[in-house]
């Protein structure tokens, strides 16, 4: 039995109901991973025994990396966790809507939604912080690079300035690590803003689930209030060697040293879509870009086009992302890999859609 192109290509990336793709394009995992020191780590990990519930080490190790003292770190069982989390607080202290890009990752309305909050979207040209905001509490996204353009957000300028008052802003930095073009006009992290981390992709480990947070200053009794909301133990074992080896400087290193061939295998992917008769959106700077295949550029039904081409391509152990449930239909998101993988794509689309042997 064939299944479903919904259950496919479903709306995450990453293993399916067939399994473990053989050329996953449809995660924004670092292509030169796993990190070797990072790995290592969880290899060398004492699994036989809890970790510090409160991870009094391990937060001092994130603050020392961000320049911040340990009470403004707050652990998280992944970034996911922390959205729903941090979405639990803000609801529980008057926030009514929250305020998301115009295109995001599909969990920061999800948690949202599971609490009864209105879910307002800036528009694509936004370049201030309360669009459509109003007077009510607001819970505001934003995400750098942004996911899944891989542009800059807009908003970020207007971030610099002072928060309204009883809203809460949130920067998701899952893939500021791994950006691969610095602009002239990159701008700083605002410093009222959270910041939200996710080093398993920049490592090449997606599979291990771990997460952190740094609040603003003078957010102390909010991370407090954020711990009481966790459940004990939020980050296992293994959860913590990451985030410990993460701190390092020699992983950082190592991550800062992929991305000249991350950034050469991108431009490689690029082309070869291109010349596959895709059309490639302009402007990514991270380490994935988005497309749209021929035959969702001439079509009114471009999400059913799209989806039955991811699903024939995944048959062929080729699998992409698409982009609907980012609020971009008939388009797809490629994480950059390797030139094998690319060169397997481009059999596979030859198969698939000119209908070679």
């Amino acid at each position: 039995m064939v299944a479903s192109p919904a259950i496919l290509t479903g709306v995450h990336g990453g293993p399916d109901a067939l399994g473990v793709p053989a050329h996953d394009f449809s995660t924004n995992s670092n292509a030169c991973g796993p990190c070797p020191a990072a790995l290592s780590a969880l290899q060398q990990a004492d699994a036989t025994r809890y970790p510090d519930p409160a991870y009094t080490a391990l937060r001092a190790a994130l603050a020392a990396l961000h320049g911040v003292a340990p009470d403004r770190i707050v652990v998280a069982g992944s970034a996911s966790e922390f959205i729903h989390r941090i979405t639990t607080w803000a609801r529980l202290h008057g926030c009514t809507q929250v305020l998301l890009p115009p295109h995001s990752y599909g969990d920061y309305a999800q948690a949202a939604q599971a609490h009864g909050l209105a879910v307002l979207r800036r528009s694509a040209k936004a370049a201030v912080g309360g669009e459509g905001v109003g007077r009510s509490a607001t819970l505001q996204w934003a995400c750098e690079p942004a996911s899944p353009l891989g542009t800059v957000d807009g908003v970020l300028s207007a971030w610099h300035g002072p928060t309204p008052p009883g809203s809460v802003r949130v920067l998701d930095c899952a893939y500021r690590p791994l950006r691969l073009t610095v602009i002239s006009a990159d701008p700083a992290l605002p410093a009222s803003a959270w910041q939200l981390w996710s080093p398993n992709k920049s490592l090449g480990l997606t599979g291990v689930r771990a997460a952190y947070a740094v609040a603003p200053a003078g957010a102390e009794s909010t991370v407090l209030a954020l711990q009481g909301l966790a459940a004990s133990w939020p980050v296992g074992a293994h959860g913590v060697a990451l985030l410990e080896a993460w701190a390092t400087p020699a992983v950082q290193q190592w991550v800062a040293d992929c991305l000249p061939t991350l950034r050469s295998w991108k431009d490689r992917q690029m082309a070869l879509c291109t010349q596959l008769g895709w059309s490639v959106v302009p402007g990514s700077l991270a380490n994935y870009f988005v497309a749209t295949l021929p035959a969702a550029q001439c079509t009114d039904d471009s999400s059913a086009q799209t989806a039955s081409l991811l699903a024939a391509l995944r048959q062929h152990g080729i699998k992409l992302r698409d982009c609907t449930s980012f609020g971009l239909p008939g388009a797809v998101r490629l994480g950059v890999l390797q030139p094998a993988s690319q060169d397997a794509l481009q059999a596979a689309w030859q198969t698939v859609h000119v209908g070679g042997p």
